[in-house]
């Protein structure tokens, strides 16, 4: 199994020609349907849905998830390679399908607007994969609970990274759906930020990645080092799971996702936070 993660449209587009891969589309069903990569299957319930790390909550995650990647033809056996328009629009999905125990998982760099730049071709067509027997191997090392987090909060070995925008790590929205969309404001105590878009290169016309050196030396400037125990926090896990590469890719190896992140402590009263407002 290769552990790549990084694929530019031309290593891509040869892997689909051999068939050594199944490509997955993230993004919402009309604009699959405009147009996407020939034989792309379509799972957007990977940036939509909210999950919750309870054991509920990760069983809830399984039983959503497991029918559509059967459906879509996901299987241990093959490389899975994910794609959206860009890297600052849905932030893969290259976590999901990692935390569900599959072991060769890539994605394009630069997404869609990259494969169209380098001239490759889109189709509306839709494709129907022969159903798989997928069954889910969760990985636990690569996910922190709410439990976990209580636990992290007491221990000054493990660095909280808050990677939201920044209204909402100020404490004056709570989400990006909407500033009173969860009920609580703030961040969790003692936690760290670094703005998500800023392990992108922002002046790129097709956001990528920044190199692992730039992404070491902003990690140091908020205090975090490569060889620190990181948990990463957003809203719903989505943008933290963006994160959770970019950190991987620069070396970082001993780094989890807090899944159910804001979303799930925030509607939880006994939790505790920091609810100061901070100033711009």
């Amino acid at each position: 199994m290769s552990h790549k993660i990084l694929y530019s449209p031309k290593e891509v587009s040869e892997m689909l020609s051999k068939g050594d891969a199944i490509i997955v589309d993230v993004r919402d069903k009309e604009d699959f349907n405009k147009g996407h990569i020939p034989g792309a299957v379509n799972i957007p319930e990977i940036f939509t849905t909210l999950s919750m790390t309870t054991p509920e909550g990760i069983q809830e995650m399984q039983d959503i998830f497991t029918p559509l990647f059967r459906k879509a033809g996901i299987s241990h056996d093959k490389t899975v390679i994910v794609y959206e328009d860009c890297l600052n629009t849905r932030y893969g999905g290259y976590f999901q399908f990692s935390l569900f125990g599959l072991k060769d998982v890539g994605i394009l760099h630069g997404g869609l607007s990259k494969w169209l730049n380098d001239g490759l071709p889109v189709t509306t067509e839709t494709t129907t994969p022969a159903p798989s027997t997928f069954e889910a191997n969760i990985q636990k090392e690569f996910i922190a609970t709410v439990n976990d987090m209580l636990s992290a909060i007491d221990n000054a070995d493990i660095k909280l990274l808050d990677n939201r925008d920044e209204d909402e790590w100020r404490g004056v929205s709570s989400s990006p759906y909407g500033v009173d969309f969860a009920p609580r404001k703030g961040r969790l105590p003692g936690a760290h930020w670094i703005e998500w878009y800023k392990f992108m290169d922002a002046d790129a016309e097709i956001p990528l990645f920044k190199s692992p050196e730039e992404t070491r030396a902003l990690c140091a400037e908020a205090g975090l080092d490569v060889n620190d125990e990181i948990i990463i926090y957003c809203f719903k896990g989505a943008r933290a799971s963006n994160t959770y590469i970019a950190l991987k890719i620069a070396g970082f190896n001993n780094i989890r996702n807090y899944y159910g992140s804001w979303n799930e402590w925030s509607r939880n009263p006994e939790l505790p936070i920091d609810d100061e407002i901070l100033t711009a």
